[in-house]
């Protein structure tokens, strides 16, 4: 499953069960996780990865995937989950809900497509509130808490660096310490649909208020990257990762090996937005 960004993140209001409504671009990215799936004539679920600060018991999504499909099909099989990590963890580009919706989408292949995709969204929305959107993997306007979507087409394959430093942020944390809300969405995704490479009339994270305070090097990752040509450059979810959007792939390659140097100590790639049914450019 491919890792996703946030083109752009407005937090419009806290609701009363304590969840914020969103409005959101997700975009797909091609950097992906590799996950197999082995069933066994033994009972429960067991979960494996070469990466240490992942975890391997019920509290990894995807664990929670396979139960709650073998629960909602009626079945006791056992199920070993072996996943490879690409997807940084805990950077904001979604690697465990990507996970998790692997999981959904292989064993209802598994089980020769026993339950509708509509059912799968069902589970997926039980799972959280990203996983909905990496069973579809096409770029789409998260509205509610992030799981109602609606696909956006017409997008270009826009050229991505990817700077992660070595920090973990909790997105809890993240929404507890947000003091202000918009109330209303200030980005319209047609008028950007018109003008897609203009980039820095929509790429605002309202998360960023809370992040860049406690962690300002991102910001001055923001910084590098639009200092080095970058047509827009913003952090991803909740963070850490910092994004910069280049307008040819050869200059994004260009950056990212010169990231690599700047920013040692952090995780670096260059990747494009996936997914798209039509490219569209200005």
């Amino acid at each position: 499953m491919p890792a996703k960004i946030n083109l752009w993140l407005e937090v419009l209001r806290k609701r009363e069960d304590g969840y914020h409504e969103l409005s959101s671009l997700m975009l797909p990215v091609g950097i992906y996780d590799f996950l197999e799936l082995e069933s066994h004539g033994g009972s429960g679920i067991s979960l494996g990865c070469g990466d240490p600060a992942v975890p391997s018991d019920k509290s990894n999504l995807a664990w929670q995937a396979a139960e709650v499909f073998l629960s909602t099909v009626g079945s006791e099989i056992g199920m070993h989950i072996r996943i490879s990590k690409n997807i940084p963890v805990a950077a904001g580009l979604g690697g465990g809900s990507a996970d998790a919706a692997a999981v959904l989408l292989a064993m209802n292949h598994m089980y020769e497509d026993r339950l509708e995709m509509s059912q799968l969204e069902s589970l997926a929305q039980k799972l959280g509130a990203d996983v909905p959107f990496f069973l579809c993997q096409y770029p789409a306007l998260a509205t509610g808490i992030g799981g109602d979507l609606c696909q956006v087409d017409g997008l270009p394959d826009y050229p991505l660096v990817l700077v992660k430093p070595p920090l973990t942020v909790s997105t809890r944390w993240v929404y507890q310490s947000l003091k202000l809300t918009r109330g209303q969405s200030r980005i319209k995704v047609q008028p950007f649909l018109a003008r897609p490479w203009q980039l820095r009339e929509v790429m605002e994270n309202d998360l960023e208020s809370v992040t860049l305070a406690s962690y300002p090097v991102l910001g001055e990752i923001k910084e590098w990257l639009l200092q080095n040509g970058a047509l827009g450059a913003l952090m991803s979810g909740s963070g850490p990762t910092v994004f910069g959007v280049f307008r040819e792939k050869s200059q994004a390659d260009r950056i990212g090996v010169l990231a690599e140097r700047r920013w040692r100590e952090c995780w670096v790639a260059v990747a494009q937005v996936c997914g798209n049914a039509a490219s569209k450019t200005e």
